[in-house]
């Protein structure tokens, strides 16, 4: 159950409206089109704003339509109702596309239009959005898992293509079908685990872990700070992390909860090298600027993971999807500006719940360059 919002927009020539005057002869024509199709249809208000004629319709059953003719030529009608799960939708997308045609066939001068699907809302979320701020819908029927921590919300939800989704504070974070992910941040057959030595940096889905101890290397450390979401993905997403989250300890690996800065400063007091740590934290930010608490937190984690490599260590991390090239592009100064000299080479992944392209990051001192 949801309320649906339906969504026209066409334009006519922009000469049919070119003074207030013409704007109800425009409404009133694609009014008569969507009577055929919304027979109850009734109008409550009318008025003029800001350059625009807004009408107000309802109609059976309990439908809102807001017609708004503006004076460059633009037109949108949007239609809110509440649908229940047996309940026939009040157009459905082969009908709107109908009306769509007949809209273009029948109002004078109509030079595109356009009828989108059905928003669904006030239900369990569906939609997200890709790294550039697109909408991007799926095909969620059941939320799983659901609680709120200190640090972030975590859900688990269900998707009948993908599996079960991880969403951090409204983000999709990894899913069932998600391998490729896991397989392409740890460079899979490019890199060789076996009696490594190695940090995560958060994972508490615990997928890169399961396939990292695949690989026979000598310890995984992994640092994951909010323990609720590995007590949820030990229970609802084993598939891809297996039964490494039953406990926090095994014959070559071991679980710290707590907060990953406070193990790193340890392990430099310590003097302590790894041969690889994976920053699994958060996406690199999407901002303007180099500025901010995101960036100043991205940036520390490179110094600190530095201090704690080998010489011919790796850091192994994502970035953010390929529709977000100036925050790749803003990493890549940041590599650039490092002491020592780091070298880095990337690579990419379609990944299936984030519904596009994602890019990995792989980061080593230059044996080359002097500091």
């Amino acid at each position: 159950m949801a309320v649906n919002t339906i969504l026209f927009d066409f334009s006519v020539n922009p000469s049919l409206v070119k003074n207030e005057s013409r704007l109800p002869v425009v409404a009133t024509k694609v009014e008569t089109v969507l009577r055929e199709y919304l027979t109850s249809m009734k109008q409550v208000n009318s008025f003029d704003f800001s350059g625009s004629l807004v009408k107000t319709y309802t109609c059976d059953p309990g439908a809102v339509i807001n017609l708004r003719v503006y004076n460059n030529g633009l037109i949108t009608v949007n239609i809110d109702y509440f649908k229940g799960e047996k309940q026939e939708p009040l157009l459905s997308y082969d009908r709107s596309r109908k009306l769509e045609k007949d809209l273009l066939g029948r109002v004078t001068d109509v030079v595109k239009a356009e009828a989108l699907p059905a928003i669904k809302r006030g239900t369990y979320m569906t939609y997200f959005v890709s790294s550039d701020e697109r909408l991007l819908e799926y095909d969620i029927d059941e939320v799983v898992f659901e609680q709120t921590t200190p640090y972030q919300k975590i859900q688990i939800v269900h998707s009948k293509s993908l599996g079960n989704i991880l969403i951090l504070d409204d983000l999709q974070n990894i899913a069932e079908s998600d391998l490729i992910y896991t397989e392409t941040l740890m460079a899979r057959g490019k890199e060789n685990y076996e009696d490594k030595e190695i940090v995560i940096l958060g994972g508490g889905d615990g997928a890169l872990l399961y396939e990292l101890l695949k690989e026979n290397p000598k310890e995984v450390v992994m640092l994951e700070i909010d323990e609720v979401v590995m007590k949820a993905c030990a229970k609802h997403m084993r598939s891809i992390c297996g039964d490494v989250l039953d406990h926090y300890s095994g014959p070559n690996y071991k679980i710290i909860v707590g907060d990953c800065m406070k193990s790193l400063e340890q392990y430099i007091k310590e003097d302590r090298k790894f041969d690889y740590i994976f920053g699994d934290l958060t996406d690199i930010p999407i901002s303007e600027s180099l500025s901010g608490q995101l960036w100043n937190f991205v940036n520390k984690i490179l110094q600190m993971s530095f201090k704690v490599l080998k010489p011919d260590g790796k850091f192994m991390t994502h970035l953010n999807g390929s529709s977000s090239p100036e925050a790749i592009e803003k990493y890549k100064s940041q590599l650039d500006k490092m002491q020592p000299p780091v070298k880095f080479t990337t690579s990419k992944a379609f990944v299936p719940s984030f519904m596009e392209e994602w890019v990995f990051c792989q980061v080593c001192l230059d044996q080359n360059k002097k500091e």
